[in-house]
């Protein structure tokens, strides 16, 4: 287990502050935008915070561990033991890149299209947090970088847990 579980309170907190102001964005725009911009919130304020993770190249380095770590998990391995993990991770490093504002496009799909059939609980949501937390411990990436990047992922949380 990670030692680091005040991040997933973390994250918690950040999804019940910014799930309102989310879907007030959202009523005013078209639902395909909308679905895009809960998916991949572009952040100029995070292009520092991009750098933290080694750019592209880390981000790179961050998705095979985090897929790595992924796939040792027993709670997570169900989800993505029949999936595509290269398509995964290059489809991971394009969001969290255009995330960070870093100059990628996330042409992916919508994360509730995405996870709508998969029946993910609270349970597998919590391990994946937990083994993306590991993967970035080993990439070095900092606390205060990986804080930012949970708070910007939290807003999703809905569209994953789908049980």
């Amino acid at each position: 287990m990670h030692t680091c579980l005040p991040r997933t309170a973390l994250l918690a907190i950040a999804l019940l502050f910014t799930q309102g102001a989310i879907a007030q964005d959202a009523a005013s725009m078209s639902p395909e935008s909308a679905a895009m911009a809960a998916s991949a919130p572009r952040d100029p304020a995070l292009k520092p915070v991009f750098d933290q993770f080694g750019g592209k190249p880390g981000l790179v380095a961050l998705m095979n561990d985090f897929m790595a770590n992924l796939m040792a998990d027993a709670r997570t391995r169900p989800y993505f033991a029949a999936a595509d993990r290269e398509h995964i991770k290059a489809e991971l490093v394009d969001q969290f890149c255009v995330i960070l504002d870093g100059p990628c496009t996330y042409t992916g799909k919508d994360m509730e299209k995405v996870h709508r059939n998969l029946g993910i609980n609270r349970a597998a949501f919590n391990a994946l947090v937990e083994d993306l937390q590991t993967a970035m411990d080993k990439n070095k990436v900092p606390f205060r970088a990986q804080n930012k990047l949970l708070a910007k992922l939290a807003p999703m949380h809905p569209a994953v847990i789908t049980r």
